[in-house]
Order: structure tokens, then C-alpha cells, then sequence
């Protein structure tokens, strides 16, 4: 018979082992789950010259709210990289981003664009490219910062997938899914 020490100890590891076993479960997949995955991403050598782009925002129950184009115009000196992106909505409104970014080695990188709160942080594992950073974005006449997980997954030598997370204060708002291809 246990006494009520015992089952009060069995108790806490049991909810403790539960607890743990709950949060792996909730854990999503880290940059390094995709070190062996090929072909292997540079992000230098995929945006380099023209690179087109469709996508979609679709809210946090997944119907599509917007869709929308993207022309950019990819260059790079040596480790510095210049991406002009040129949106076109569905809603006929258009937008202009212009991300710089450093190459730091290691396959990790930084960012910034005009409408980026702060620095992007990047990592490369294979053919994957995890990116973070704060989007300053406009919504019914007003600006909020969103926090952005975006990651980019290369097909082959010429099409990337990305899909990206859009949260604020940790509640999911909705996600962003696109499709590039570099012109050949």
C-alpha cells in the first residue's frame, strides 16, 4: 500500500512527465532538423538577378484574404545583397520592399528593410532558411508589429517554397505562403 507521501511524489513526476511529453509535442521543428536535407541553399547564388514570386495571406483560420505577386531584383556584392521586391495585390494596391543583407558566415545572416522593426536574424541548414524579424505592418489606418517565423524551403535550382507565421503578443494571426522561381 502506498502511503501518501508516495503517491503525492508518483503524482508530481507523473504530471512532470506528462508536462514534458505535452511541450515536446507542441515544439516546432528547428533550423537544424534540415542540415542533411539537399540541394543545399545559398541564398547568394537563388537571389541573384530577376526572381518572381506568388503568394497569399490567408487569416488564422486559413481562408485566403489576399493574394499577390512579387517582381524583385536580386543583387549581391560579395557578402552584402540588395533584394527589391516590387508586390502587386490582389486588391490592385501595390507595394515596394527593399531588404540589405549581410552574409555573417556560418550560413547565418541579417537584414533590414523600411518597414522591418529592428534587424532580421537568419540561419541556412541544408536547403532550409529560418528567418525572424518584426514587421511594422498597416491595418485599418493604423501600424502594428508583428513578429515574423519565415521559412524558406529550396526545391531546386530554381524554385524556393516559403511560408511564414505571423504573430502578435504569441496569438496566431494568420500566414503568409509563397511560391519563387528564378527566371533562367
Amino acid at each position: 500500500m502506498l502511503n501518501r507521501r508516495q503517491v503525492i511524489t508518483r503524482g508530481a513526476t507523473g504530471a512532470g512527465a506528462l508536462a514534458t511529453v505535452g511541450l515536446t509535442g507542441c515544439a516546432g521543428p528547428t533550423i537544424d532538423d534540415y542540415a542533411q536535407e539537399k540541394p543545399s541553399l545559398d541564398l547568394r547564388s537563388f537571389f541573384q538577378g530577376k526572381v518572381d514570386a506568388w503568394g497569399v495571406f490567408t487569416d488564422r483560420q486559413g481562408k485566403v484574404v489576399k493574394r499577390f505577386t512579387v517582381v524583385m531584383n536580386c543583387s549581391w556584392d560579395g557578402d552584402q545583397g540588395v533584394l527589391d521586391e516590387d508586390f502587386v495585390y490582389s486588391d490592385g494596391t501595390q507595394e515596394k520592399r527593399i531588404w540589405r543583407l549581410t552574409h555573417l558566415g556560418d550560413g547565418r545572416y541579417q537584414g533590414t528593410a523600411g518597414d522591418v522593426v529592428g534587424k532580421a536574424e537568419g540561419q541556412i541548414r541544408g536547403n532550409t532558411f529560418r528567418w525572424g524579424y518584426t514587421l511594422a505592418l498597416p491595418v485599418d489606418g493604423t501600424v502594428l508589429n508583428v513578429s515574423m517565423d519565415d521559412w524558406m524551403y529550396l526545391m531546386n535550382d530554381r524554385v524556393m517554397l516559403n511560408k511564414a507565421r505571423m504573430s502578435k503578443w504569441g496569438l496566431h494571426l494568420g500566414d503568409v505562403t509563397l511560391s519563387f522561381t528564378r527566371r533562367a
